[in-house]
């Protein structure tokens, strides 16, 4: 039986194309290879940070959901640095420009942690000192702001400029800080003795041991375990300065 449609949707072999259409397919192959090898190379490019706008915007564009566009935002400015075609590093970014998004998205949701922890562990460990100091500053500037929400992240920027940075003044600012602002129940006391540490470490054992001594005065102190922490960080203290004055002696 004749088969009409096997007879019009049969493959053709090649030697039914028209010659005309076979030198047109070979001769648009070649120009489309010749096009492509003129031109330049594409070198993957990271774009600059552009700057943040208003919170007002973004709440607007979030149809009044500002906690689930800042978390967007999170994950947006973290990925940042993973663009497609390039890959760039924490110290090629604006951190002036990173602090006003970090800004926005803490406006967005003033409840979330999130912009301070990856301003103290993702940004703030690069090994480059001056955009180190951005992060710490920042994060010094928000706490002035909240003491006793933002205590915990002052605290490890005195670990920062006290172990990385290795600027015991800049230690002890902090540590000031955190011993006369945060005074909320929720700090803990380790939080509000980091000056006595940072003051042990520069040497200013006789200060140390003045504030120790005045803490536990002051009746202020009442758990048990800060108590005896006091106690035996002023017989260290008292130790260290005779074997001090000792060798001064000798």
């Amino acid at each position: 039986m004749f088969n009409y449609y096997h007879y019009i949707y049969k493959d053709r072999p090649v030697q039914d194309v028209p010659n005309g259409i076979k030198i047109a397919l070979v001769a648009a192959l070649f120009l489309q290879l010749l096009w492509h090898s003129l031109q330049e190379p594409i070198i993957a490019k990271a774009e600059d940070l552009a700057p943040p706008l208003s919170t007002r915007t973004y709440v607007m564009s979030s149809l009044g959901e500002p906690i689930a566009v800042s978390k967007f935002l999170n994950l947006w400015l973290q990925a940042f640095d993973n663009q497609p075609g390039a890959s760039i590093s924490f110290h090629q970014l604006n951190y002036t420009r990173l602090t006003q998004w970090l800004d926005t998205i803490l406006e967005l949701d003033p409840r979330g942690y999130y912009p301070m922890l990856v301003a103290a562990r993702v940004y703030g460990s690069i090994n480059d000192a001056e955009k180190k100091q951005i992060m710490m500053d920042y994060i010094f500037y928000k706490f002035n702001e909240n003491p006793d929400k933002y205590w915990r992240w002052l605290a490890h920027v005195v670990i920062m400029a006290k172990h990385e940075l290795k600027d015991l003044d800049l230690a002890l600012k902090y540590a000031n800080a955190l011993s006369e602002k945060a005074t909320g129940e929720n700090v803990p006391y380790w939080a509000k003795d980091m000056k006595i540490i940072v003051l042990e470490d520069m040497g200013e054992l006789e200060a140390a041991k003045i504030l120790v001594g005045a803490l536990i005065e002051s009746k202020e102190i009442t758990d048990p375990y800060e108590l005896n922490f006091l106690t035996h960080k002023i017989a260290v203290l008292e130790e260290k300065s005779l074997k001090k004055q000792q060798s001064v002696e000798k």
